[in-house]
């Protein structure tokens, strides 16, 4: 359900007879949006479905009028880590409600119009 809600942007990356292989989400709040819920199956890794997603949800994510994309990922996710610097994502200090917590990682990214 809380998928569905109007201010969540939810894409799935499907193969041939629809399996999902990838997924990811932005949840739209004031002023920016914050990605969340990446993953790829593991079979599915090393095809480019995790930056086919993110470039889907920055589309939309500024077709709706939110320039500004952030995140929240562990310092143990080297993968997940590269993946954002390669698509343009910056570090930041903590943002929204979450604590300081020296396990995170805050990463931010300004969308072009």
């Amino acid at each position: 359900d809380s998928l569905k809600q109007p201010n969540v942007i939810f894409v799935v990356a499907r193969d041939a007879d629809g399996t999902a292989l990838a997924c990811g989400a932005v949840v739209l709040l004031d002023g920016y949006g914050e990605l969340k819920r990446m993953y790829v199956r593991p079979e599915a890794r090393g095809r480019g479905l995790a930056k086919t997603i993110i470039d889907c949800l920055e589309r939309e994510s500024a077709r709706r009028n939110c320039h500004v994309l952030r995140l929240e990922t562990g310092i143990r996710q080297p993968e997940a880590l590269g993946l954002y610097v390669r698509a343009g994502y910056e570090r930041r200090g903590r943002s929204g409600d979450y604590p300081d917590d020296p396990l995170s990682v805050f990463m931010e990214k300004r969308l072009t119009a």
